[in-house]
């Protein structure tokens, strides 16, 4: 983190403040200067104290403190640093921030800085996907903030969904990629995540259980690390990374279309969940119940964009294809990777009981040409970041 030597680090008042302490002693541990400055809200969830004791730094906390002003005003703290990190941010911080409020010590330090600015999202998934926050969102991104995460997960209101902040080790990545090119720096990568959806009707499709967390989560490791990202999804549940070059698509046939069209690429990870079968001919109007009885479906095999792309006149020197089993994983991944040609599998059990379809973490497999290698069950960003670091080595 050569460039990043400073960071001013905004705490909101979300239940994700916790995860700052541990973000606090990473960044330490690599070398960055941590100053500290806790909203009101930020202080029913972390102690002042504990943030100060991690940061080995006052933590700054109101604006109309004559002792700080006399000390360090807040213009000078909003560009005492090399860049200003907002973890977590919370609805109101971004409404705040996109409206140009300066109220209190936080929103001041924001509207007063020449420095970049770095967010880490964090809220209920309703609060999230509420139209006021992704217009909020939109004008921050327009304003060049930029946006870390929010993951997808369980939440401690119970519900689950897009909204989770990001990992200390995600914010620490992505504050290092902006200071010295990555290890994939000047790569073109492809990308594929979700479900498809295959139309038996206008109303009606067939579809599976998949999320599209793990592949979002890869896509945006494989950014953190410098890569160009060219992501092709399918209609997922989660939104897609920053950052991206994106494309949205809901048929098998429409993703490998798309994947296609990206190529050349230097890697590719076929991490979306494609449907095996589509209706030979889809109906043109709604199916209805009637005297005819039960409507007869023929069914078509879809294409196998892992097993096209392996065998591409343009393949990538890296291809990495995903399988999700439920028996005899490690060897149907053997299997499956001999039998598409490409280089590796990563290999998972989604059977119901162990909660990872659609889940937040994942425990998966790694199988290449010289074996498996067993994975701990992890969040599913961890699991990207990992699979990212190895996708690295393998194209250096």
């Amino acid at each position: 983190m050569q460039a990043t030597k400073r960071v001013t680090l905004i705490i909101g008042g979300g239940i994700a403040a916790y995860k700052c302490l541990d973000l606090i002693r990473q960044l330490r541990a690599a070398g960055v200067s941590v100053t500290p400055v806790l909203t009101r809200a930020a202080t029913q969830f972390v102690t002042p104290m504990s943030v100060a004791a991690l940061a080995g730094s006052q933590v700054y906390q109101d604006l109309f403190d004559l002792k700080d002003e006399a000390e360090m005003g807040h213009i000078q703290l909003s560009r005492a640093s090399d860049l200003i990190v907002v973890a977590p941010a919370t609805a109101d911080l971004m409404a705040r921030m996109a409206g140009g409020h300066a109220d209190d010590l936080a929103s001041t330090l924001l509207l007063a800085t020449d420095k970049p600015v770095m967010i880490a999202p964090a809220m209920n998934l309703r609060m999230w996907e509420h139209p006021a926050t992704q217009r909020n969102l939109a004008q921050l991104r327009a304003d060049g903030v930029q946006v870390i995460g929010p993951n997808s997960g369980d939440m401690a209101c119970g519900e689950y969904g897009p909204g989770r902040m990001s990992e200390p080790a995600e914010i620490v990545a992505a504050i290092a990629a902006r200071a010295t090119p990555g290890p994939l720096a000047g790569k073109r990568l492809l990308v594929t995540s979700g479900p498809t959806h295959e139309p038996i009707d206008p109303v009606r499709y067939i579809a599976n259980r998949s999320s599209g967390a793990q592949g979002t989560a890869i896509a945006r490791a494989l950014c953190a690390l410098g890569a160009e990202v060219i992501f092709v999804t399918g209609p997922a549940t989660v939104p897609p990374p920053d950052g991206v070059n994106l494309h949205r698509v809901e048929t098998a046939r429409e993703m490998l279309a798309a994947c296609l069209s990206a190529l050349p690429v230097d890697g590719a990870v076929m991490a979306a969940a494609v449907a095996d079968w589509r209706v030979a001919t889809d109906f043109a109007q709604k199916i209805k119940k009637g005297p005819q009885g039960i409507p007869e479906l023929q069914f078509s095999e879809n294409p196998d964009i892992l097993a096209t792309v392996s065998a591409h006149a343009q393949r990538p020197r890296l291809v990495v294809g995903f399988a999700a089993e439920t028996e005899n994983v490690i060897a149907h991944a053997a299997a499956k990777r001999a039998r598409k040609g490409c280089d590796w599998i990563v290999a998972n059990d989604v059977s119901p009981a162990t909660g990872i379809m659609g889940g937040s973490e994942n425990a998966v497999h790694l199988i290449t040409a010289t074996g498996a290698e067993d994975w701990p069950r992890l969040p599913k960003s961890e699991v990207a970041t990992r699979l990212a670091a190895r996708i690295a080595e393998a194209l250096a």
